[in-house]
């Protein structure tokens, strides 16, 4: 160290120093610079508020793929990449050398060993589990109870008194209400009745929102840095572990109330053919012995880490969803228009009802609502990216070389906006790019379209999140139109689930005819 106080070095240093700040201040065609020491993390964290359209940007400048270097000794290097190509070898062609690994299960710490977080045997297992449990009729008929009945006994009185009222309301913290409820009631078998006209506070789920931010901040500062925050119980961590805690409460009073329930219920012989809430399903396994344990030092630990996973999928990614579908909606007049004409010509022709709600059955029929709603999906992907690990060494068909426990970050945010995947009219909302000249749906390969994973992974709840946002969002324009408040920003938030920063501001007035 001594050598940098001579004269000729210093000046030297210094002259370097001022140089690389000149070309990152004057060459704006630059999307980034791997800085001495730092590697390309100010570059980031100066373009944090718009994190998603930066990293879009990056990929766009990059062709697809993208190295990104964190400072040294951080371990914050990774591979970012948007290209189809990619992401159909890594998800499916060469599934077996890219696992969610270490560094996912450290960063989403709260995950537990749950689905998300697992690989090999253990994610076999319980993607096994879950898929038998998911494509139950029991739980199907149970699933469109619960949500039928939430929209008529939830979010129908609270849209018709803001109607009424002649208020704003922010549909953003409405269909978090009703997806919190939704999901507890599925997977829980408990009805928190966080959304109703009172607009209740309710601890969990403020809780379970701190999470999703102490996570986010995970992903933006060195490692080294967030886990000394983390052993001093200080700053961001500490909120997370509070959260962490406060969840947990709720979860594991959860898992003893529903055994109590069960307990009472044998003794009783009550029938409880009605209810299929997922805990139920799973302790019925436990109860049967054929529940799973590897890896669980418990069945209790199990049945947290296995709920707390199935909340995750089902809460905020439907809530960001159905958020980012009625701003669609509610500033393209033209495609309300189209899905009000089909919903009037396929389903209430027959009706002489002045509010409905649409079953299953009646909304496989709606297929313009079907290629809107991919539409929104496909600019606004709930999850924006997502994270694997290489096992070992591999080449992509981009020709990039991963060497073994890189860590790889597929955008599914930049996907939507890329020419080379959607063409240069990708930017527009056109449900019609989903539909044929037939008039059906038209198949895109999961790997262009990756909302729902890919390969061996996709998601399991597809079926059951396109069933609730189908049922709410055609109850909701059926009845009301949605008119966003003049004036309010719409923007992303920097967050694990694509959130609007500021919420959607909105007001909500009754149609005055529906036929």
């Amino acid at each position: 160290m001594a050598l940098l106080w001579h004269p000729e070095i210093l000046v030297s240093f210094l002259c370097f120093l001022f140089l690389s700040l000149l070309r990152w201040r004057w060459n704006k065609h630059s999307p980034i610079i791997n800085w001495p020491v730092a590697g390309m993390l100010p570059g980031l964290l100066l373009n944090a508020w718009h994190l998603h359209d930066y990293l879009t940007r990056l990929l766009q400048h990059f062709g697809g793929t993208f190295e990104f270097k964190g400072p040294w000794f951080s371990s914050m290097n990774f591979v970012l990449t948007s290209d189809p190509n990619n992401i159909h070898h890594i998800l499916n062609r060469n599934f077996s050398n890219y696992e969610k690994g270490p560094k996912f299960r450290e960063i989403f710490e709260p995950l537990g060993n749950g689905i998300f977080g697992s690989d090999s045997d253990s994610w076999k297992s319980q993607r096994k589990l879950a898929h038998s449990l998911m494509k139950n009729s029991k739980f199907n008929m149970f699933l469109e109870k619960v949500v039928r009945e939430e929209v008529e006994m939830a979010l129908i009185p609270v849209l018709d008194q803001v109607s009424s009222l002649g208020i704003e309301v922010d549909l953003q913290d409405v269909f978090q209400r009703l997806t919190f409820d939704n999901i507890c009631n599925t997977v829980l078998g408990f009805h928190p009745n966080f959304l109703s006209v009172e607009f209740p506070e309710h601890a969990h789920a403020r809780a379970f929102d701190q999470m999703e931010q102490g996570i986010l901040y995970r992903h933006v500062v060195p490692e080294s840095y967030w886990k000394l925050q983390r052993w001093l119980q200080m700053g961001e961590e500490k909120k997370l572990s509070n959260a962490w805690r406060t969840f947990d409460q709720f979860l594991y009073h959860s898992i003893s109330s529903k055994r109590e329930e069960l307990r009472q219920c044998k003794t009783q012989k009550t029938d409880q053919e009605a209810k299929f809430d997922m805990l139920t399903a799973y302790m019925a396994h436990e109860e049967e012995g054929t529940l799973k344990l590897d890896g669980f030092p418990n069945s209790n630990e199990f049945l947290r880490d296995t709920v707390f996973n199935l909340v995750v999928a089902g809460r905020d990614t439907v809530s960001a969803g159905l958020t980012w579908f009625l701003w669609l909606i509610a500033t393209h007049p033209a495609v309300e228009a189209k899905i009000l004409e089909e919903i009037r010509d396929n389903l209430a022709a027959n009706s002489n009802e002045n509010q409905r709600i649409f079953c299953i059955d009646e909304l496989s029929k709606l297929v313009y609502l079907h290629g809107a709603m991919c539409e929104s999906l496909r600019l606004f992907p709930p999850i924006p990216f997502e994270h694997l690990h290489s096992v070992h060494s591999d080449i992509l068909p981009s020709g990039l070389y991963i060497g073994p426990s890189t860590r790889l970050l597929y955008s599914l945010y930049s996907m939507g906006r890329m020419e080379s995947i959607w063409g240069e009219d990708c930017l527009e909302f056109k449900p019609e790019r989903w539909i044929s000249e037939q008039g059906r749906i038209v198949h895109v390969p999961s790997y262009k379209f990756a909302v729902f994973n890919a390969g061996p992974r996709t998601c399991l709840g597809k079926e059951m999140s396109l069933i609730q946002m189908k049922m709410v969002a055609s109850a909701i324009i059926w009845n009301y139109h949605v008119r966003v408040v003049q004036g309010h920003p719409i923007t992303p938030s920097i967050s694990v689930v694509l959130h609007m920063k500021y919420g959607l501001k909105v007001k909500i007035s009754k149609r005055s005819s529906i036929i």
